[in-house]
């Protein structure tokens, strides 16, 4: 926990100093939570606002200070999610003020979007898979289960059976020989 349950307590007596040392504290943490959620760069900060004044409103309904954490992730995705409900209702009554003329030319629009987005995605795919080909299987298996797969270590501990200081060990090996993989074929024109 960022903070220690007296100035949780504090903050909700309505002490407003331990609010603001609330909000300082747990900030960053909510703004990347929205910005995962959301993917909207321009709106995360009034999202993140909204967040922190219902926390404010509703912060004497906290049944524990040792459920803050987990209470105040609640209310970020619930604060996500509204405005993505938001957004979303937005946008549909906007396509219906549109002619038939322009929302074919959406639709268009919107068609060759996601096939520029496909492509780009394949393109990357290929160009991962040709860098593990440079690495053995292990290597591959161990950064797919960490970097696209998103385990924590904690999960990897169980899975490998090794301890968190020799995972990090290993996962730094394995970028550091991707990395070079990658330095090599760039060199040698196969990428």
């Amino acid at each position: 926990m960022l903070v220690d349950q007296e100035l949780i307590e504090k903050a909700r007596a309505r002490d407003y100093a331990a609010f603001n040392q609330l909000v300082l504290a747990y900030r960053k943490r909510i703004l990347g939570t929205i910005s995962r959620l959301i993917g909207r760069p321009e709106d995360v900060e009034d999202v993140a606002q909204e967040v922190f004044v219902r926390l404010y409103y509703s912060l004497d309904q906290l049944r524990a200070a040792e459920v803050f954490e987990p209470w105040l992730y609640r209310l970020t995705v619930n604060a996500s999610y509204d405005y993505l409900r938001r957004a979303r209702r937005r946008s549909e009554s906007r396509m219906a003020d549109l002619s038939e003329q322009q929302v074919m030319m959406a639709d268009s629009l919107a068609g060759s979007r996601r096939q520029e987005e496909e492509q780009q995605k394949s393109k990357t795919r290929e160009f991962v898979d040709a860098l593990f080909r440079h690495v053995s299987e292990e290597d591959r298996i161990l950064l797919t289960l960490k970097e696209v797969e998103g385990l924590s270590l904690k999960e990897l501990e169980q899975i490998y059976g090794v301890n968190e200081n020799a995972l990090k060990v290993r996962l730094f090996r394995a970028r550091h020989r991707v990395l070079k993989a990658y330095n090599g074929a760039m060199a040698d024109g196969k990428l």
